[in-house]
């Protein structure tokens, strides 16, 4: 025993170490990328053996054995062992929780890789049984059933039936006492991952996007290319033409989607052209759908992986490509637990694997655009629409000079009057869910407030309520004023408002909301977008879900309402992301042979944003912006770290942040700028007072070493049991 090797084990707990195990009594020692089961205090966990060592600074006699393996062979290979050790090294985050993060939830619960699964069925019997008769019998027994016959003799698992039919184990028991229904345990094999069907040939590449090709093609081994090109410049057909090259090499191919909300338009498309139906990963999964997605492409069967944030994170036997498209989009960052980078991880993966990555953006981040300066990356541009499609024409209305009512000015209302009578389909764009921002009181001026965020509340006029976009509490809607009684009235306009007043302005017409209130049901936002892009919808309303890549043939007019959000923002990177969610949804107008046209709404028309954007596009937006970040020394040209603490106690999150900051200060030695603590933007959040630390550097390796060092020091402090504390490195959001 005393020859026998050390198991280093990841353990999905907050402790920034790896844990060390003797392998079983009397059994083999398990290599890395194995599940085990382990004591773990009084408590038995799932761990990842991710190394082996000859010793432990664990006496041997205190060493505990592994109860019990769980693979038969290694769950992960050593190029996810990497991008697991990679993530928690670079994130500086607790190893064990990023192991998790990078499996299905049912392999993390135990589970097996190809679980045996319950399974309902109908029974022979049933198929002589009169259905619609049934129906005005027991509506709900007959639906079940015709479900069980419509699958076939190994019938639903249990799982996606619940998804389904949350009440069907009633209706199961009354058709199981007649003989009709079954239940039975099976394997859960995979369906065929290829469904194989005719791939429909595209249209002929043009210059622009031949060259792009063509540069691509002639990179050996990792290469990042930006693929940049103005909307509807036909970025896509340049994605495929390299999916069915690597595919046709044998290899697969991964495609990064910021939100779920793409990947329908996406997916249909890549099934047409490429003849192969991709495999899916988001969390609008199933547990057991997720593990099946993961399964196929961890074994190589699914030669086209599509998915969200997470996806990054999943094993492939032979990657040859990755693409990221809408590589700006925030939601590639998490912001929560975890808070990684799925574009930084992709890029950092498929350097390890020595394979080429694909940014693809309208609007690349300045980060991207520094990278392509100093020849880190190559920029690849298609300035032009694809085939006869012109950019559409851009005006300005001065919110100051003319009358406006809900939201919509005479102007717009005239020119959406216009494009309705010329067939097209209008898009009012308001980055603002509810029906409105803020409630007030019309006597004394009292604001509707959150009573757990220092936020105000959003009116839900649908259902009358207030509701915090923060924390998601809810409460009635106040009619009167607590203060003084008077009445209490809307101000401001959400995308509520907006549909009511078009409703009103356009009785004849279908106006359909798009936004995280209106899509919560399973399939909704996919049903939405299906409507809206074969033109069933008339008047499209909605939030930034509606700005990022969807193609909608009718759109020929885009109204921008208070576009002046983000004009005056705290944030350094504010100029940027408002050049790009107005560049993104100004990209919907005029995509085929329609004129389109985009209508900004503003208060303040003379600023030079305006100017800048209108005149020079958003490259020139991106310069002014660089120039500045140089100037300040912001990132690109410097790097940011931030330390979140939150607490019940405002005293108690400030205390940690003051230990974290003297901490840095001995550590850093002057090479880190040290700003705070200090409260966050919104103080108070959920209950719990909010502090940051921001750590800025113009070194990287200085930062990281820092880091290094603090994480294990911090979580070893008395301060940090009254607090929750988080580093984030190369922050998105400093909210």
């Amino acid at each position: 025993m005393d020859n026998a090797p050390v198991l280093k084990v990841a353990i999905n707990v907050p402790l920034s170490r790896l844990f060390d195990y003797l392998p079983p009594a009397g059994a083999s020692c398990p290599p890395p990328g194995t599940r085990v089961r382990v004591p773990f205090g009084r408590q038995r966990q799932i761990g990842l053996v991710v190394a082996h060592a000859r010793g432990s600074d664990v006496p041997q006699g205190r060493m505990r054995h592994v109860l019990e393996v769980l693979d038969d062979t290694p769950l992960l290979r050593d190029e996810d062992l990497w991008l697991i050790g990679f993530t928690s090294d670079y994130y500086h985050h607790p190893v064990g929780e990023v192991a998790a993060a990078a499996v299905p939830a049912l392999l993390r619960q135990g589970r097996p890789l190809n679980p045996l699964l319950r399974h309902a069925a109908a029974t022979d019997a049933a198929r002589g049984v009169d259905i619609e008769a049934l129906a005005k019998r027991a509506p709900r027994q007959a639906e079940l059933l015709e479900w069980l016959l419509d699958a076939g003799g190994n019938g639903i698992d249990v799982e996606t039936l619940a998804e389904q039919m949350p009440a069907w184990r009633r209706s199961f028991r009354a058709l199981a006492g007649k003989a009709l229904v079954t239940e039975f345990e099976m394997r859960a094999d995979d369906p065929e991952p290829l469904r194989r069907r005719e791939a429909v040939t595209g249209p002929q590449l043009n210059r622009d996007q031949q060259a792009a090709l063509d540069e691509m093609r002639a990179a050996a081994g990792f290469q990042v290319s930006i693929l940049d090109g103005v909307t509807g410049s036909g970025k896509t057909e340049v994605y495929l033409r390299l999916i069915s090259e690597t595919i046709a090499a044998g290899r697969q191919v991964l495609v990064l989607v910021p939100e779920i909300g793409l990947t329908p338009q996406l997916v249909a498309r890549l099934q047409d052209r490429l003849g192969v139906e991709p495999v899916l990963l988001h969390s609008g999964l199933s547990d057991l759908e997720r593990l099946r997605s993961w399964r196929q492409a961890r074994n190589g069967d699914a030669k086209l992986v599509v998915g969200t944030r997470s996806a990054v994170f999943t094993p492939m036997q032979n990657a040859g490509l990755v693409i990221v498209d809408e590589e700006h989009d925030q939601s590639f960052k998490q912001q929560e637990g975890l808070r990684y980078s799925a574009r930084d991880l992709a890029i950092a993966r498929a350097k390890h694997l020595d394979i080429p990555i694909v940014l693809g953006s309208a609007t690349p981040t300045l980060e991207v655009l520094h990278h392509c300066e100093t020849g880190n990356y190559s920029h690849l541009r298609l300035p032009r629409r694809a085939g006869t499609a012109q950019p559409p024409q851009v005006r300005i209305v001065d919110l100051g000079r003319v009358a406006s009512t809900e939201g919509l000015s005479e102007p717009l209302a005239q020119a959406i009057t216009q494009h309705l009578a010329g067939s097209g389909q209008v898009l009012i764009y308001l980055n603002r869910r509810g029906f409105a921002p803020t409630l007030i009181c019309a006597g004394c001026g009292h604001v509707a407030e959150c009573l757990r965020c220092d936020s105000r509340m959003t009116v839900h006029a649908k259902d009358r309520r207030l509701r915090c976009h923060h924390c998601g509490s809810a409460r009635p809607l106040d009619e009167h004023c607590g203060e003084c009684g008077a009445i209490m009235r809307p101000l401001g306009e959400g995308t509520q408002r907006l549909e009511d007043e078009l409703v009103r302005r356009y009785p004849d017409r279908q106006v359909m909301r798009i936004d995280s209130d209106s899509t919560q049901r399973k399939g909704a936002m996919d049903e939405a977008l299906q409507r809206a892009t074969r033109g069933e919808a008339d008047i499209l309303v909605g939030t930034q879900m509606l700005s990022k890549g969807h193609h909608f043939p009718k759109l020929s007019l885009v109204g921008i309402v208070n576009a002046d959000q983000g004009l005056f923002g705290t944030d350094f990177r504010s100029d940027e992301r408002l050049a790009q969610s107005i560049i993104q949804v100004a990209g919907r107008a005029g995509r085929e042979s329609r004129v389109g046209e985009v209508i900004i709404q503003t208060a303040f028309p003379a600023h030079p944003f305006w100017k800048h954007l209108i005149e020079g596009g958003y490259s020139r937006v991106a310069h002014d912006a660089l120039e500045e970040r140089r100037a300040a020394n912001w990132p690109p040209f410097s790097r940011l770290a931030l330390l979140r603490s939150a607490a019940t106690q405002r005293n108690d999150a400030h205390a940690f942040l003051e230990v974290a900051a003297g901490l840095i200060a001995g550590l850093s030695k002057g090479r880190l700028r040290i700003f705070g603590p200090v409260d966050a933007p919104m103080a108070r959040r959920a209950g719990r007072y909010r502090a940051q630390l921001l750590l800025q550097s113009a070194d990287r390796r200085a930062l990281h070493g820092v880091l290094r060092e603090l994480r294990p020091t911090l979580e070893a402090d008395p301060a940090a049991r009254k607090v929750r504390w988080s580093i984030d490195v190369d922050p998105v959001e400093l909210f």
